[in-house]
């Protein structure tokens, strides 16, 4: 049996559904409606489900029906005009500029069609009494959209000099009209600056700011303005996701991605709405969607990943190349409608020129979580081999021994690359004798570079260097690989090898048989391998390795003093010498000298032109300043390692200092600079393919950052990127709560309060369980009030009852008289009450009288002052309260005495209110004389004007020679003296 039994029931449910997501459903209801209101036989019924089909269709993919609706309503209008009320008569009108664009926006409308609609559009307006405003706005959309530029340019003009009037679009629309209007004449700071008020808020609507976001995220990178153009994607993307008809906003968010090195990003876009693909109700929007698509797919493809799965249209599997060639044909062929519909090529140019952009940013770190671009089968694209030009033998030898002398350079001089470089020699030189020398360092170097897989190498090369008549270098060699030896755990066999070595050089050494830097390099290992002895070690056989190791570390410093010149290689060893003297220092427990030293090892490697190994000293100088509390040492520590490493610094390294920055940098309050270095973590971290470990604890230190300034839909964006993998194991379950906690601040203030609620709620579920419940009880309170705000009172007087339990047990009174305040504005709602509203009302009394009991014992028993300050200030504001619950809950429809005996107790109530107040002195001065207001109100409202009058005079005088300044005093003031006139005329009444 259908819900639809009367006009009022009729216009219930189509406000229910105008609730409903947009889409089909969603307009097969309103279809279903319209036959409803035709058994009603009241023409306005019809009327308004017409209008209601007309705005449904409007706001989604089926555009393309809103013409037969809207055609059957102005026959009805001109029929009989007098069916139609003061509203439907707007909305009719108002409507036509929805039929303008959209047959616009349909290719087989005839252009002709659309100026006599114009036409038709201007005369009834003009019959109406409108302005023209809405007309010429219409006309320049028509004359932009097929190429008329200067036709456009005086629509524009006097679209802007006509009266605004109710039939002109909002002020929203309006300035993203314009807005759009100037980016596509290539005045991007233009477009910028008046889409401002819509960006600030100042102006929006049903798809406003949406719409503003998506087209100013290009105009913005254009500009180079990034932060603004990521800021407005993460914002606006969270507007569009969920709303079916902005397939052409949506298609602006695609389009960033591929234009700002976010390929990866645009893909999870697409897989997000398939039927996008292929919904045919709006031609228009479905080409730009097609047309970013391509683009897209176009950008994977010279990527080298054209052979990459993609979300693309339902029934097959598509590859980016495939679909690029699919989506340009589709575009193509969707403009061509479009253009010989209009007679232009515009449309088509437009078009093509959207396809072929090139990238506008190599790559915008957004913050959020993507999925690789990359196949798990598909390998990444690597440069091209060092290659030796020539075919013959003797042409080979010159690249050679060029190739030697750089690898030489870098490796003498400690510089990165070194390594790579000798791989270029020995590939370089696979067919060619070497000299022993030659190839001891290349050996040399492959060992390096495998670790422990080349230990037996270091041994070749030990062999080649003492065949190339260098016996220093070939025991500085085994020196290098028993150090490799002890990072694989063999540390006793490395020190029975290192001994060895030491007694052979030192010999050698004093019989001028090897030079300094020789001997400082087995000198060097055999300390790195009693350091590596020493955090294997412990109780007393650490002190023993402790001091071991600081006489080995001594004698490096001893033999290289004053002896590196411009050495680089033993300028080195000094300054590791340093760091190996601050690890032991640490270890030894004194953090300061620690500290003293790995500064003067940074310095030393930075004098010595080798920055890049100051990074490590300078993040260990960093760890240290933090237990030392010294925050600004740790940030100066963290700055100076990422400006060291520039661009040597791998990825993992990279975002951990990133990360370590916004810490220190959060902590101390500077929310935008660590958001920023947050960014640069999780980006980094994602290159090193840490996404769900390192990646994650950075995003989620972001969102944070970004809800600290306020930026709500950012955070909600960034924080739901995380979550997915923060894990208690991995990362704790304090940060899974943290995240969902701020997460469901930011659904909290976006107005989203059922989802926030959702969070606050699996974020106490994890709470429960601590042994300290503090912030169960918060979570608990955060979410009864989340349910409350999306209208589930039932479930939020449960929360709120959870949470006075758990404020009770802690013995914390405030969060107590809070829940229960909350809980008694809950059940005056008549629809919470199973007793009827009179029984809210007893119920709400009593939890407030409650919380008033709780707050009188807790002062009973308080003896700190400042306790008993915050308590005296808590039970005012109930006692306020429960004057306010009291004067609301006389209904206008109650006997006059139940109203005057309510009145009457909230008067009792908030005077009570001032007298509390009052005990605070002026520290609490705002507070009573608010209420001291509110009671003069209750007064009036009682027919006791002198009182009135009497108590607005105390607030005035509570604020004579008060500062000026003083918004609150002023409001104050202001509202006495209103008072007093109103209570003037009701004693001349």
């Amino acid at each position: 049996m259908s819900d639809v039994t009367d006009f009022d029931s009729l216009r219930r449910a189509m406000a229910d559904n105008s609730e409903e997501p947009e889409g089909p459903a969603r307009n097969a209801r309103a279809e279903q409606l319209l036959a409803e209101a035709e058994k009603l036989t009241i023409p306005l019924a019809v009327i308004e489900a017409l209008g209601h089909q007309l705005k449904v269709y409007n706001y989604s993919s089926e555009k393309d029906k809103m013409f037969v609706p809207f055609a059957r309503l102005l026959r009805m209008w001109d029929e009989r005009p007098e069916d139609f009320d003061e509203y439907e008569t707007h909305s009719l009108h108002w409507v036509f500029k929805w039929m303008s664009s959209g047959m616009l926006d349909q290719p087989h409308i005839p252009l002709a069609s659309i100026e006599k609609w114009l036409g038709e559009m201007e005369h009834r307006y003009r019959l109406a009494g409108h302005s023209e405003r809405a007309v010429r706005s219409a006309e320049f959309s028509v004359a932009a959209h097929v190429g008329d530029v200067a036709r456009a340019e005086r629509a524009y003009a006097a679209w802007l000099a006509a009266d605004r009037d109710s039939m002109a679009d909002c002020h929203a629309c309006e300035l993203h009209g314009q807005g759009w209007w100037q980016a596509e004449r290539g005045r991007d700071a233009e477009a910028i600056r008046l889409w401002g008020p819509v960006l600030a808020g100042e102006f929006t609507c049903a798809h406003e700011p949406h719409t503003v976001l998506a087209s100013s995220l290009v105009p913005l990178l254009r500009l180079g303005r990034l932060d603004e153009a990521r800021a407005h994607h993460l914002r606006g993307f969270r507007l569009v996701r969920a709303m079916e008809s902005m397939r052409g906003a949506y298609a602006d968010h695609v389009e960033f991605c591929a234009l700002s090195g976010n390929e990866a990003r645009g893909l999870e876009l697409l897989a997000e709405r398939p039927t996008y693909f292929t919904d045919d109700g709006h031609p228009r929007s479905k080409l730009e969607f097609m047309a970013v698509v391509a683009l897209l797919m176009d950008r994977l493809s010279e990527l080298g990943l054209g052979g990459q799965r993609v979300p693309g249209p339902a029934g097959r599997d598509w590859t980016a190349r495939e679909l690029a060639v699919h989506a340009r044909g589709e575009a193509l062929a969707l403009a061509a409608g479009f253009d010989r519909r209009n007679g232009t090529a515009h449309v088509s140019e437009r078009a093509r020129a959207r396809m072929d952009q090139p990238p506008l940013v190599e790559r915008l770190p957004l913050g959020v979580r993507t999925t690789a671009t990359r196949s798990a089968g598909a390998a990444a694209p690597v440069p091209a081999a060092a290659t030796v030009s020539g075919g013959s033998e003797g042409a080979a030898e010159p690249d050679l021994s060029a190739l030697l002398i750089e690898a030489r350079r870098l490796s003498d001089t400690l510089q990165p690359h070194a390594i790579e470089a000798w791989a270029a020699v020995s590939r370089a030189a696979e067919d060619v004798e070497l000299a022993a020398r030659d190839r001891a360092e290349i050996a040399d170097h492959q060992a390096m570079d495998l670790g422990p897989e080349g230990i037996a190498l270091f041994e070749e090369a030990a062999g080649l260097y003492a065949e190339a008549g260098d016996p220093g270098e070939a025991l500085a060699a085994r020196a290098r690989g028993a150090y490799v030896r002890a990072l694989t755990g063999a540390v006793p066999e490395a020190l029975a090898v290192i001994a060895d070595l030491y007694d052979r050089v030192l010999a050698l050494y004093a019989e001028d048989g090897t030079g300094v830097r020789q001997t400082a390099a087995v000198l060097m290992s055999r300390a790195r391998i009693l350091m590596r002895r020493v955090h294997e070690a412990e109780g007393a056989t650490q002190e023993a390795a402790l001091a071991d190791a600081k006489a080995a570390v001594g004698e490096v410093l001893a033999l290289v003093d004053g002896q590196a010149g411009d050495d680089v290689r033993l300028a080195a060893r000094a300054a590791e010498a340093q760091a190996m003297l601050a690890e032991l220092a640490a270890l030894a427990g004194d953090v300061g000298r620690a500290a003293e030293l790995f500064a003067r090892a940074s310095e030393a490697f930075v004098g010595a032109g080798l920055p890049w190994f100051a990074v490590e000293y300078e993040a260990r100088l960093a760890g240290l300043a933090h237990h030392l509390g010294d925050t600004a040492e740790a940030e100066r520590a963290l700055r100076a390692a990422l400006e060291h490493g520039g661009p040597h610094l791998e990825a993992p390294g990279r975002a951990q200092l990133h990360l370590q920055l916004a810490e220190v940098l959060g902590g101390r309050g500077l929310a935008e600079e660590a958001a920023e270095h947050a960014l640069e973590a999780a980006h980094w971290a994602d290159e090193a393919g840490e996404s769900r470990t390192l990646g994650a604890w950075a995003r989620q230190q972001l969102g944070g950052f970004l809800l600290q300034q306020g930026r709500f839909a950012e955070a909600a964006e960034v924080l739901e990127s995380a979550l997915p993998d923060l894990t208690a194991e991995m990362h704790g379950d304090g940060a899974v709560v943290q995240t969902q906690w701020w997460l469901g601040d930011c659904l909290s203030e976006l107005g989203e309060h059922r989802e926030a609620a959702e969070r606050r709620l699996q974020a106490a579920e994890i709470a429960r369980h601590w042994p300290e419940q503090h912030d169960h009880a918060t979570l608990a309170h955060l979410a009864a009030e989340s349910l409350g705000h999306a209208g589930l009172h039932t479930e939020a007087d449960q929360a709120y009852a959870r949470a006075d339990a758990l404020w009770r047990e802690l013995g914390n009174v405030h969060g107590l008289v809070r829940s229960l305040r909350a809980r008694a504005w809950l059940a005056l709602r008549p629809a919470d009450t199973a007793g009827g509203r009179d029984g809210g009302q007893d119920t709400a009394s009593a939890l407030m009288a409650s919380a008033i009991s709780e707050c009188t014992a807790a002062l009973d028993s308080a003896d700190d002052e400042e306790a008993r300050r915050r308590l005296v200030g808590e039970l005012g504001h109930t006692h306020r309260q429960f004057s306010d619950l009291l004067a609301r809950s006389a209904t206008e429809d109650a006997e006059d005495e139940s109203i005057r005996a309510a009145l009457e107790a909230a008067l009792a109530q908030v005077t009570q209110a001032v007298a509390v107040f009052a005990a605070l002195g002026d520290d609490a001065l705002h507070s009573r004389t608010g209420a001291e207001l509110a009671a003069g109100w209750l007064e009036a409202d009682l027919s006791r004007p002198a009182r009135a009058a009497a108590r607005a005079r105390a607030v005035l005088t509570a604020y004579e020679g008060h500062d000026e300044a003083d918004e609150a005093a002023r409001e104050r003031r202001a509202e006495a003296e209103q008072m007093l006139q109103v209570v003037e005329e009701q004693d001349t009444e």
